[in-house]
């Protein structure tokens, strides 16, 4: 008798950006792009933006993902144009339930919301209305399922230790690609703890598992006297106000709330 399909055999949509840095709250997305395909071995359905992020992209940006800023003020359009067109497209994978691969969901989404609140003054959440993305995160599910393996976890890493091709890293369709690609393997070669359960029922798992990783983290650098914060939240950051306290209904810092 042959099981339901599982949700690493069926339409998986991935999204990955290049930037202007690393810093969620000031940094400014450069490129992105999302990736649908139906089913493992399918063709590839890619949708890109470039985007002019209205500021010099810097020397270690330019020299990570290759864009200009001669490339994108020739061809990149307004970033609040893009931003706009990325969350509708993120919107109507959620709500058609197609699971959406994001590597390190923190950093993409958190810049993604953070770029729609400078441009459009609306938060990544309320774009998508009552509808909720099904994020799986590469870098949690692998650390979940082989916590205590050696070495540094990046996609290129990840790629290589599952045998997954990545041709072209720091593009974003690359990336998106092989991100995608990963996330299959790991639901297939982790099918008793992964791929058992329901796209739905990992996304809510992943706040837990990450969490967890955080805190690992943290107490680590605690231990060895590094003041380096981590973040517990996964797979979006909470926006902030500047008195560092969380910003809630109607972005209003929640002292005022």
């Amino acid at each position: 008798m042959q099981h339901s399909q599982r949700w690493y055999e069926g339409p998986l949509a991935s999204f990955d950006t290049e930037t202007t840095g690393v810093d969620v709250e000031t940094d400014r997305i450069v490129s992105a792009a999302l990736v649908l395909q139906g089913a493992p071995g399918a063709d590839i359905q890619a949708v890109t933006w470039l985007a002019d992020p209205g500021i010099p992209i810097p020397d270690g940006a330019r020299a990570v993902h290759g864009i200009t800023d001669e490339q994108v003020r020739a061809h990149g359009r307004p970033p609040r144009t893009v931003v706009a067109e990325i969350a509708r497209a993120l919107g109507e994978q959620a709500r058609a339930g197609v699971p959406l691969v994001v590597m390190n969901a923190p950093y993409d989404l958190t810049l993604l919301d953070r770029e729609l609140r400078r441009h459009r003054e609306v938060s990544l959440t309320d774009s998508l209305g009552e509808t909720e993305l099904l994020v799986l995160d590469p870098r949690v599910l692998d650390r979940y399922v082989d916590r205590y393996r050696k070495g540094r976890r990046t996609l290129t890493d990840l790629c290589a230790h599952y045998g997954v091709t990545l041709v072209g890293a720091h593009d974003a369709t690359a990336d998106a690609t092989a991100a995608l690609d990963l996330v299959r393997s790991l639901g297939a070669r982790y099918a008793s703890p992964l791929g058992t359960l329901t796209a739905a029922e990992l996304h809510l798992r992943q706040r837990t598992w990450h969490a967890a990783q955080a805190r690992g983290l943290q107490n680590w650098f605690d231990r060895s006297g590094n003041s380096e914060r981590v973040d517990f939240h996964w797979p979006l950051r909470p926006a902030r106000c500047t008195c560092g306290r969380r910003l809630v209904a109607d972005h209003r810092c929640e002292a005022a709330a």
